[in-house]
């Protein structure tokens, strides 16, 4: 079943989430959200969301976190005009570029805000999943610069087929600890990594990736990633006099698109488009877009859109970017699908891989795959809608991808590129 809300209570809803009433108490932003966890974490979560109470808007540590993203992590990003993607869709495109953040994507945003907080909590050690790699070296790094252990879960198929950031993680002092149980991917890596946080909830701190989990979670991480939508609306309001008509990003727990959208959640006559992983096909095992295809249900520690059977079973997923390949999503992109402030539409791989490709060819930059999902939506939403202004977020840089992008294009540069031609040989 879907999570029906009359127009008035949507209406309501975002009122109170603009206003910064949500989540409430309970972790809930609306219907979605809460805090599931095992008993044994309860303590640890309680001790977090005090920790997030009293650090998160401390301006000490507000301006402590702001150095270190300014100095170590390469904040604020540019704003990048695409020219070629523009002169090529006929709108005027503009690329939010978090791959030139450190470590190559946003994921440092989150990673590092979260490691200073567990330093300052006493943590031991710090745990972490990741399934593109990109939060595993992220957090590798944070860890690395507060000088604090790390251990990282990472997916037996994610860790073949994202070896370049397996060996960066290794490089910055992270253990990296296969999981070959369940799917072998995401979900698998988030699995063991609450398992061994079980273990020890009192010396560990979990240092979780995306805007998904038990509260506060979702709320921290959206937090930590507002950075990207401050910076993009302040630089694209100075370049341009005025905001752009669409925003879109990629989304998979959502972290990236829940950063970017949110400083634009008020702006009515902005349209929001969340771009999910189409993978395959609309087959269930075929596909990661949870909103597009999904229903009610709990994972990981909260209630939110999952892709689960008839019988409730979660399913396993498919998706070329292993960063969208996960069955949940965030609590607060439930939300803003429920109440219909973000629209929520998918890209299939072939699409994605084509996206990534034509933005290569255009603009000399190669994007994450995930990033690639993100272009393609706004390729479909522009070229719809000519003349407009267009706000991508490009949430990270491809070289993670290149062990992929070999297998399926093959290594002659031009084989299966169809927005570049072979010179005369």
């Amino acid at each position: 079943m879907q999570v029906e809300l009359s127009a008035a209570e949507g209406r309501a809803l975002l009122t109170r989430l603009l206003g910064g009433k949500l989540p409430d108490a309970h972790g809930r932003f609306g219907p979605f959200g809460g805090c599931y966890a095992p008993e044994a974490l309860m303590p640890a979560l309680a001790r977090l969301e005090a920790g997030v109470k009293q650090y998160l808007h401390d301006p000490k540590f507000v301006a402590e976190l702001g150095k270190e993203l300014e100095q170590w992590a390469g904040r604020p990003t540019p704003l990048t005009p695409a020219r070629g993607l523009s002169k090529r869709w006929g709108a005027e495109v503009y690329l939010k570029r978090e791959d030139l953040a450190h470590t190559g994507a946003h994921k440092i945003n989150n990673a590092l805000g979260q490691a200073m907080l567990a330093k300052r909590l006493g943590a031991e050690r710090v745990i972490a999943e990741t399934g593109a790699g990109q939060h595993g070296v992220a957090t590798a790094a944070a860890c690395a610069r507060v000088g604090i252990p790390c251990i990282v879960y990472m997916g037996a198929i994610d860790i073949v087929r994202q070896a370049p950031n397996v060996d960066r993680m290794a490089q910055l002092g992270a253990e990296v600890v296969p999981v070959e149980s369940g799917n072998r991917t995401l979900r698998a890596a988030i699995d063991e990594a609450f398992r061994d946080w079980v273990g020890d909830p009192e010396g560990s701190y979990y240092l979780l990736g995306s805007a998904v989990g038990p509260h506060p979670y979702p709320y921290l991480v959206r937090e930590l990633q507002r950075v990207i939508g401050k910076e993009a609306r302040r630089q694209i309001t100075e370049v341009t006099g005025g905001l752009p008509d669409a925003v879109v990003a990629c989304v998979g727990g959502g972290s990236n698109a829940i950063g970017l959208f949110h400083p634009f959640l008020g702006d009515e006559k902005v349209r929001l488009i969340g771009v999910e992983a189409g993978g395959r096909g609309p087959g269930l095992g075929d596909h990661s877009a949870t909103l597009t295809n999904g229903t009610p249900g709990v994972l990981h520690g909260c209630y939110s859109m999952l892709l689960h059977d008839a019988d409730g079973q979660v399913q396993e997923t498919h998706s070329i970017s292993a960063g969208l390949d996960y069955p949940g999503v965030g609590p607060e992109h439930a939300l803003l699908d429920a109440i219909g402030r973000v629209s929520y539409t998918t890209a299939t791989d072939d699409e994605a891989l084509d996206a990534l490709q034509e933005c290569c060819v255009a603009e000399g930059l190669l994007p994450a795959l995930e990033s690639a999902h993100a272009l393609a939506g706004a390729r479909r939403w522009a070229q719809k809608n000519p003349g407009t202004r267009v706000l991508i977020g490009l949430s990270g840089r491809g070289d993670k991808d290149m062990p992929t992008l070999t297998k399926v294009i093959g290594r002659d540069p031009y084989a299966g590129n169809p927005h570049s031609e072979a010179p005369a040989r």
